[in-house]
């Protein structure tokens, strides 16, 4: 017995180590991913890479040893732990289990009295299942006058369908946020014995989509109305009518979010689609905009800030990352001196966010316009020195030719360092391509901004996108459209239920 106590104390204490371990590899990866847009970000991909790989196996490892000190403890003590380490989380159904003893005593063969009871849980995943919700209006007749009394049917999203709000909603996540195009959902629904038609979900879609059409519009307003606004676009192949080719469409996406400059306001993305790539779209959709716009350096968006009403902030991500690849294949003192003077000037990002404008502003001005001014000095010195075709040329040339955009942050304190805010709205494109291959028209391309806009609202404001849908779905068509504002995603949240999330 004492061998076995000092071989689970051993185990005790490589568990503890090992969580320990755990402990940093999470503390390290967290402060790495916050870094991931600042010095040599490139780089910190592969790293996280390698600590994610490390702390996977370090899990597995912990796990292996939990089993293990499980039966060491079993073989020892003849019973096994009957607590949870984890706390779930109370809103979650449950199901009870009660193993009842014998209760006749098994030495004295009488009658035994409840002593108490032990109480473990653990998390199941059931699958998602399809159920039929019935209706049903009964009716009463006044026995004196013959009056009928009935309760009216519910409003449903879309009239004489079997569509319940909640199959629409993840119909259309399942589409637009989990990537899963139509034809596998309907296999999937296959499966459970039901039969969903891929056609006929697509005609739902479309429902929905025309159903939110002054939504989306209202959300389009919401996140125009602002003094600063990120701005982005990325190619979407779309088939071309009358022949199997794709042309190229393309999804424009302007994100308001200004909580790192210390705003309480909702953030709020809206996406627009276009059959093509010409300024004239994102000057069309930025016509009534006044203010700061965050972009990447696109050419169409310079007509905009000829009026001097909006100017134009560029992104150091991009300006970086132009050194960074001739850093890459060519390193020198001078491109690790540039990058390292960058990568300073996240850092000092990094210690303001959040923080109020004006004093984003003032410590932008202490300690980022020294900076700045380094690397422009520096260089133009190097430019002068380079022969016109050296690969360093074009990374020098796409600063210089944008240094107002690259250093407007500096005087104003709205503005960001960068604009990976709308960046992070277009994964959601990305990942879409690569499942759906491209869209069926320029409509589906359409329909698309639409629902990307609702969804991506509310994962800015951390609100679960089906909950959301099927509440919106359930009400819209009855709901009046001038307060139609009501049933944006932060003014619905206080209606839906907000699961807490676990920690596993």
């Amino acid at each position: 017995m004492t061998k076995m106590r000092q071989e689970i104390a051993e185990r005790d204490r490589e568990i503890v180590e090992r969580d320990q371990e755990l402990d940093r590899l999470k503390a390290q990866i967290d402060k790495l991913r916050r870094m991931h847009f600042g010095r040599k970000s490139e780089q910190l991909d592969r790293h996280i890479d390698r600590l994610e790989t490390q702390l996977e196996d370090l899990a597995a490892g912990s796990g292996v040893a939990d089993v293990r000190r499980a039966r060491a403890r079993a073989s020892s003590s003849g019973a096994s732990a009957t607590s949870s380490k984890e706390a779930l989380a109370p809103h979650l159904p449950r199901e009870e289990r009660v193993l009842e003893p014998n209760s006749i005593c098994p030495k004295c063969d009488i009658g035994m009295d409840l002593l108490g009871e032990d109480v473990s849980e653990q998390l199941a995943r059931v699958t998602a299942m399809f159920k039929v919700i019935r209706t049903i209006r009964r009716k009463q007749v006044c026995a004196n006058c013959g009056h009928i009394e009935q309760r009216p049917m519910p409003g449903l999203p879309i009239e004489r369908s079997i569509a319940h709000p909640s199959l629409l909603a993840e119909i259309l996540v399942a589409k637009y946020a989990n990537h899963t195009p139509l034809y596998r959902q309907s296999e999937i629904a296959a499966r459970d014995g039901v039969r969903l038609d891929r056609a006929t979900m697509a005609r739902w879609v479309g429902q929905c989509e025309e159903l939110c059409r002054l939504l989306t519009e209202a959300l389009r307003r919401y996140t125009m109305a602002t003094a600063k606004l990120h701005a982005d676009d990325t190619p979407i192949p779309v088939l071309a009518p009358g022949n199997k080719k794709t042309k190229t469409g393309r999804l424009w996406v302007y994100v308001r979010d200004d909580r790192r400059s210390g705003s309480s306001e909702p953030a709020a993305v809206w996406f627009a689609y276009s059959p093509d790539r010409k300024g004239i779209h994102p000057q069309t959709h930025l016509a009534e905009f006044r203010g700061v716009l965050q972009g990447d350096g696109y050419a169409g968006f310079n007509e905009i800030t000829e009026s001097g009403k909006v100017r134009l902030a560029s992104c150091w991500d991009h300006a970086r990352r132009y050194v960074f690849n001739v850093h890459e294949t060519a390193p020198s003192d001078t491109t690790k001196r540039w990058l390292d003077m960058i990568g300073d000037l996240y850092e000092i990002e990094a210690a303001v966010r959040g923080k109020p404008p004006d004093e984003r502003q003032r410590v932008r001005q202490e300690k980022c316009k020294p900076l700045l001014d380094g690397i422009e000095t520096s260089m133009r010195e190097k430019l002068a020195t380079l022969w016109p075709k050296a690969p360093l040329v074009e990374a020098i040339n796409y600063s210089l030719n944008r240094w107002d955009g690259l250093t407007l942050f500096c005087d104003d304190g709205r503005a960001e360092i960068s604009n990976v805010l709308a960046e992070n709205a277009l994964r959601c494109v990305a990942l879409g391509r690569r499942n759906f291959m491209f869209a069926g028209s320029d409509s589906g391309g359409e329909r698309a901004a639409a629902m990307y806009s609702l969804i991506g609202s509310c994962k800015l404001n951390d609100v679960n996108p089906r909950t959301y849908l099927e509440y919106v779905l359930t009400h819209i068509a009855d709901h009046q459209a001038n307060r139609i504002d009501e049933l944006l995603p932060w003014n619905v949240a206080k209606h839906l239920h907000r699961p807490a999330t676990l920690n596993l």
